[in-house]
């Protein structure tokens, strides 16, 4: 492996199958969901296979992209998946647990988008009590759970 470059494998892909959202394992990663059952919420770390190519690789900084947001903004301030390393992180309650498939809530990803890893949630780890977040995007939710109830829509300008 060339130091420069790194190797990274689907261990899975993103179904939607009309009535709910799971991630389908490959069969020689199924055991390594084992353990995880205890867990209600999961961190899952997927290619964002749609924009992967040179163009938005390219892409460095956004024009605007929230309402009060600067003139421009650098791709590491936003979730796009617009970036240089196509890699997106979406936290999912779990739902149910089958034989190489995990039911999910939602997840802000397309049917057959590449899983490259999953985590599980932990408070000790992944919550932080004192955030510090720009004026612009202050009025956000403050807990994810809020979030479903949130007008996204009103805050992006436009998507690329």
């Amino acid at each position: 492996m060339n130091k420069k470059e790194f190797i990274i494998n689907p261990l899975g892909y993103v179904r939607h199958n009309g009535t709910g959202f799971y991630l389908e394992l490959l069969e020689k990663y199924a055991g390594a969901s084992r353990g995880l059952e205890g867990f209600n919420y999961i961190n899952v770390l997927w290619w964002a296979n749609l924009t992967d190519g040179n163009e938005y690789r390219a892409i460095l900084e956004c024009e605007q992209p929230y309402k009060g947001a600067p003139e421009k903004v650098g791709v590491f301030a936003t979730r796009s998946p617009g970036r240089p390393n196509p890699i997106s992180l979406s936290s999912v309650n779990v739902l149910s647990f089958e034989k190489g498939k995990i039911h999910v809530a939602y997840i802000d990803a397309e049917d057959g988008t590449p899983i490259i890893d999953i985590k599980p949630y932990h408070p000790s780890l992944d919550r932080i009590r004192d955030v510090k977040v720009p004026d612009w995007c202050s009025h956000w939710p403050k807990w994810y759970e809020d979030s479903a109830d949130f007008n996204w829509e009103a805050e992006f300008i436009s998507a690329r």
